[in-house]
């Protein structure tokens, strides 16, 4: 028995080896099957605790067992006995059971009298530290309900390429913060906004965004108004691209007019947009690329503002008319401010996709993600400069998340563009086939194939 003393701690050892390596290989089944369980039931055991020292409990009168003093005997000690009565006790909110997430677990409260969800809000970062976990989000789903969705780790630090989406108009583009892809879908959200400073993942985010649509049948229209620095190494792939204030004015006005046509065609074939056109004679989609977009607005002299009028013009009817005839735009800028003139205002509330990577003054901020949750003008003023990419977006859901974007190198962006430069279409023909669209109901059997 002397010989065999290292049995047990070597069987520790190798116990605690094989998980450590279960958990470095594949974290995901380690947690469902390990991390999870353990997890559970700390969260269901400890939540009186952390509610109230989260601030999260109530006081409510119930009867109760009490020790109250009975008489003092000669000897000085104190004889107690226990009483039923009532007293102030804290009550905690109801939890249900947690339930696993690819990146951790979300658990359903149900909210106390009183109680709305920016109260579980405030008290997120609490909770966080309270269970030993990266970050806790809150959502609502309905009235007196709350979900906590805690993320035990950052799943933001390392992103893997996820698999491009075979869907029109769509490109997964990075990764939530709750482990989820992070997509840009046009249909769903046709306009964007995409805001950051120097360095801070704007022009990546835009890399991605086109090495994702290059592939498919889709107009890519370029405006670089860094005098085409940005673009131009993208022109096989793009149908138009515009270098100078000039050159942006020449193409927003065929993008009106191409516009114009289209609701001529739908007009005629009494569809409210071209997706409801038959395939045969339906336009092809455009997709506005449009880069440091204040460059736009910015007036040295006052001989610039008729240029600038027609460009704030054009790009906000654009953005009020363009979805429904598939044009659709995503603008990017270091700064979004309402210095800008009037004409910028308008355009951010025609666009309801928001991204804000890091910036250096708030009011671009403000102006990005002001009429969300006032905690993501804060989560967007938090992003430190050493995670370049990551970024607050606005959901499809409603809600904001962290996100950050896949690192797409420009050499990677360019061999897409060259790649598939033989899907770009014509641009004159595009424009031609535009004007040519203001049909009557009469004419239009002849523009389809027999």
């Amino acid at each position: 028995m002397r010989d065999l003393w290292w049995v047990v701690p070597g069987g520790l050892a190798a116990v605690a080896g094989g998980l450590w390596a279960w958990h470095r290989l594949h974290y995901r089944s380690f947690w469902l099957l390990i991390g999870f369980p353990v997890t559970a039931i700390t969260v269901w055991a400890t939540w009186r605790k952390v509610a109230l020292g989260c601030g999260l409990t109530k006081k409510r009168h119930r009867f109760w067992f009490t020790t109250v003093p009975s008489l003092v005997a000669s000897t000085g000690i104190v004889k107690v006995r226990r009483r039923f009565q009532r007293v102030a006790v804290d009550v905690r909110p109801w939890m249900w059971l947690p339930r696993p997430t690819a990146h951790g677990w979300r658990v359903t409260v149900h909210t106390l009298e009183g109680q709305v969800p920016a109260d579980y809000a405030q008290a997120a970062e609490r909770l966080a530290h309270s269970w030993g976990v990266h970050a806790v989000r809150v959502s609502s789903p309905r009235p007196g309900r709350v979900v906590l969705a805690a993320t035990v780790r950052d799943p933001l630090v390392r992103l893997d390429r996820l698999p491009p989406s075979t869907e029109l108009l769509k490109v997964n583009v990075g990764r939530l913060e709750i482990g989820e892809p992070w997509t840009i879908d046009f249909r769903t959200v046709p306009h964007w906004i995409n805001a950051g400073a120097t360095q801070s993942g704007k022009s990546n985010l835009a890399n991605a965004l086109l090495a994702g649509l290059a592939p498919q049948p889709v107009a890519l229209v370029g405006i670089d108004l860094k005098g085409g620095v940005e673009f131009t190494p993208y022109a096989p792939r793009l149908s138009a691209l515009a270098t100078t204030r000039a050159e942006s004015v020449t193409v927003l006005d065929e993008l009106v007019a191409l516009m114009t046509g289209r609701m001529g065609l739908c007009r005629a074939a009494g569809a409210r947009t071209i997706w409801h056109l038959p395939a045969e004679i339906r336009p092809v989609p455009v997709v506005v690329l449009i880069d440091e977009l204040a460059e736009l607005y910015l007036m040295a002299d006052k001989s610039e503002k008729d240029e600038i009028t027609r460009i704030a013009t054009a790009l906000l009817r654009i953005a009020q008319l363009g979805r429904a005839f598939g044009i659709y735009l995503f603008l990017s800028g270091q700064r979004i401010g309402s210095d800008l003139g009037p004409g910028v205002t308008a355009l951010r509330s025609q666009c309801s996709g928001r991204i804000c990577h890091r910036v250096n003054d708030p009011e671009t901020a403000a102006m990005t993600l002001g009429d969300l949750d006032p905690a993501a003008l804060i989560a967007a003023r938090a992003i430190p400069a050493e995670t370049p990419g990551v970024a607050i977006v606005a959901g499809q859901d409603g809600q904001w998340y962290r996100a950050r974007s896949y690192h797409v190198r420009e050499h990677t962006a360019e061999q897409a563009a060259r790649t598939w430069a033989h899907l770009a279409p014509d641009w004159d023909q595009i424009t031609q086939a535009g004007r040519a669209c203001g049909v009557s109901a009469s004419d239009l059997p002849e523009l389809l194939p027999a």
